[in-house]
């Protein structure tokens, strides 16, 4: 196989902005065929790749002998049910996160991936990108010597926009589910351990919806303190605070959008690196890392196992509301 083509399944404003943009852009990568009945919202795709076809239907994708992967930006309580058909209809499968609402629905599809042979991930972009695999290699290393303390803090307001579908539970909406990924998965992800206990969770709603959620959680050596809201001006920021020094991930979450990515490292309290990366788009990158696993060229970061964990762990604090 050369290029991948790819099917998106809905003109959602993020396949809009980010991810139709990226997989035009991407290596081996071909944005052939976009769902949709709305003529005007097909018109900015076709800006983006020309050539892009467009059909009116979810189904009419999945059918379709010229794509070979599916993107899905459908929220969040169909995630499941179309990475299922796709994947059943012979189609790879990039699935925007959450790719699923409970632990056992990712489980479910591991087993749906395994069955068809295919590929079925989540689109957690942040693993792809360069900063966060710096700051793995320098914990791996003991660059800070014992890590003793994350701190991880995620927030935006979408206070103003009561139609939006993280405002709504019917759609699955929250701040854990579309951002508490991130702060729980990028712990993960660079340390390669798991919780072993949520000690804490403030949890506050409003009409039914969690939009904000602080929660403490005990890992193997360290302690994560995680924030999440969407009721707070837009803010990221990870550290991680060791016995010989501190990582400082000034915008770790969507460095294309709030600032550029920048690592800091304190040693012996005084600030003695700095590393920038102005260039580096994870949405392309994740595209060519899909790509590259369909091939058999190379494992995928984030597979659905690492997703599962990551539920796992939302499902923990959900389980330790007080």
């Amino acid at each position: 196989m050369s290029a991948i083509r790819w099917g998106i399944l809905g003109a959602a404003t993020f396949a809009r902005e980010q991810m139709a943009p990226a997989i035009h852009a991407a290596r081996r990568s071909e944005l052939a065929v976009l769902a949709t009945s709305d003529p005007a919202k097909a018109a900015p795709f076709q800006e983006i790749a020309a050539g892009v076809r467009v059909v009116d239907s979810y189904e009419a994708v999945l059918a379709d002998p010229e794509v070979d992967a599916v993107y899905i930006p459908l929220p969040n309580t169909l995630h499941v049910e179309w990475t299922r058909k796709a994947l059943d209809a012979g189609k790879h499968v990039l699935c925007e996160k959450p790719i699923a609402m409970q632990a056992d629905e990712i489980e479910a599809l591991i087993a749906l991936r395994d069955q068809t042979g295919l590929m079925a991930a989540e689109a957690y972009m942040i693993v792809h990108h360069p900063q966060w695999q710096q700051v793995r290699t320098w914990l791996q290393e003991g660059a800070i010597g014992d890590l003793l303390r994350v701190n991880a803090t995620f927030t935006y307001d979408n206070s103003g926009d009561p139609g939006n579908i993280r405002n709504s539970v019917e759609t699955g909406g929250g701040s854990l589910p579309d951002i508490g990924v991130y702060t729980l998965g990028c712990t993960r992800f660079v340390t390669g351990k798991e919780p072993e206990k949520v000690l804490f969770a403030d949890i506050r709603r409003e009409n039914g919806v969690e939009v904000r959620t602080e929660a403490l959680a005990q890992f193997d050596g360290f302690t994560l303190t995680s924030l999440t809201s969407m009721r707070m001006t837009p803010y990221q920021n990870v550290s991680f605070h060791g016995s010989k020094g501190v990582i400082e991930v000034v915008t770790g979450f969507n460095p294309l959008v709030h600032s550029d990515a920048e690592l800091r490292v304190t040693r012996q309290g005084q600030l003695t690196e700095t590393l920038r990366y102005p260039g580096a788009n994870h949405y392309v990158l994740q595209v060519e890392a899909f790509g590259a696993a369909v091939r058999g060229e190379a494992d995928f970061p984030c597979p659905l196992e690492f997703s599962l964990g990551t539920q796992r762990f939302i499902d923990m604090i959900w389980a330790a509301e007080g």
